[in-house]
């Protein structure tokens, strides 16, 4: 649920300090159920605007503890759209206790991908009262080969994909259940959730309340207006019939991890599995490494051959299909590309000041002008009725340029 689609509470909302403390006691009170007797440590967290992530140590073994209040964003809870803090409390009793709760099918999908073997994803060391518990994986992710690599981009890309290729073909959707999928991460629904009617436009009209200057506010306020309408427009196109194939769903640099190196198989953490197009891993993942360029900044020299590297990616990926089905296959990822761009911008200009952003959530909000300039540039040619093929070329040519 977003906060653009759901009304407030009329009483005071949620304190940070208080929905991390409840977090944590749930946290360590699933982890003596899982284990008991065990010691337990809380160590760091790991910001988030999604859920509340923890790293723990259990018996002296290291876990990821992941908490999630009714399967919402932090920043929706924060902003009241649960509700005052009692009723969140009183609603999260009932909800952990549901088979559907967000990380029960989360859990659900990691046991699924270990049985199919590829994709590689972490372990499940556990679940209980709603926490999840996972163990990490040592290794560089996506995000740091690239930065440290940028001229294997395409090729670390195609080795990626070369592991999702089980989890893409067709008969593969009918292994999960259609109460499993994780819909809740499609970028077009999560799209139309945010900007959908009156509200959508109040939602655009608040962003960075508490995160950016006025100035800032009105130009990006500005620019994801016109964004958004040329999107509503093109919506259709990723919503039409056709088949649909499983997808990671959450697919994104910072979610890859290469515990034998860039030469070894990746391993993946935090599915959103959901049926698809086949276009949306390759759209995810594109439009969170342009925006790993717009918040790392790592030079034109570095920027260039990611970006170049992108090209190369898609062209292998179209190089099978007939002219108009790769068209429309760049143009479903084109679309989708900017749609979550969008939506993890607003999400992150949209968090109250007191919710600690990931790092590279704050250089977003610092770059929110830049991204939005890119965004516009982008859908503007995508809607002008331009060539597909030389929209992704400008689309590229953005993308280097957002890195300066």
């Amino acid at each position: 649920m977003s906060t653009a689609a759901a009304h407030t509470s009329p009483g005071p909302v949620p304190d940070v300090a208080e929905v991390f403390a409840f977090a944590q006691d749930e946290i360590r009170s699933a982890a003596a159920e899982l284990w008991p007797g065990a010691r337990v440590e809380l160590s760091s967290h790991i910001p988030s605007v999604t859920g509340y992530v923890h790293r723990i140590r259990v018996g002296g073994r290291a876990l990821y503890a992941k908490h999630s209040f009714l399967g919402m964003s932090l920043v929706s809870i924060l902003r009241g759209v649960a509700g005052d803090w009692a009723e969140v409390q009183r609603a999260q009793a009932v909800y952990v206790q549901r088979p559907d709760a967000l990380l029960a099918r989360e859990a659900a999908q990691l046991r699924l991908l270990a049985d199919l073997g590829k994709p590689r994803v972490c372990e499940v060391a556990g679940l209980a009262r709603g926490v999840l518990f996972t163990a990490p994986v040592p290794g560089p992710t996506l995000a740091a080969l690239l930065l440290r690599d940028p001229a294997s981009t395409a090729a670390v890309f195609e080795s990626v994909f070369a592991d999702l290729h089980r989890l893409h073909r067709s008969r593969t959707a009918q292994r999960l259940a259609p109460a499993e999928a994780i819909s809740e991460r499609s970028v077009a629904a999560t799209f139309q959730r945010k900007f959908n009617g009156i509200s959508g436009q109040t939602y655009l009209t608040r962003l960075g309340a508490e995160r950016c200057t006025e100035a800032e506010r009105a130009e990006v306020a500005g620019l994801l207006r016109a964004v958004v309408a040329r999107l509503h427009r093109m919506r259709p196109t990723v919503l039409a019939p056709g088949q649909a194939v499983l997808t990671y769903g959450d697919l994104k640099p910072e979610h890859l991890v290469f515990p034998d190196g860039p030469g070894g198989r990746p391993v993946l953490i935090d599915p959103g599995l959901l049926r698809a197009r086949s276009s949306v891993d390759a759209a995810k993942l594109t439009s969170r490494t342009v925006l790993l360029l717009a918040t790392a900044r790592p030079g034109a020299a570095v920027a260039e051959q990611i970006a170049d590297g992108l090209g190369v990616f898609a062209e292998q990926r179209m190089r099978p299909m007939a002219p108009k089905a790769a068209r429309s296959w760049l143009r479903e990822l084109l679309i989708v590309w900017l749609m979550d761009t969008v939506n993890i911008l607003t999400t992150f200009l949209s968090a109250p000041a007191t919710l600690p952003l990931p790092p590279r959530g704050r250089h977003l909000v610092e770059r929110a002008v830049a991204v939005c300039t890119m965004a516009d540039r982008i859908s503007t040619a995508l809607g002008g009725g331009m060539d597909t093929h030389r929209v992704w070329d400008t689309a590229l040519g953005e993308a280097k340029a957002v890195a300066g």
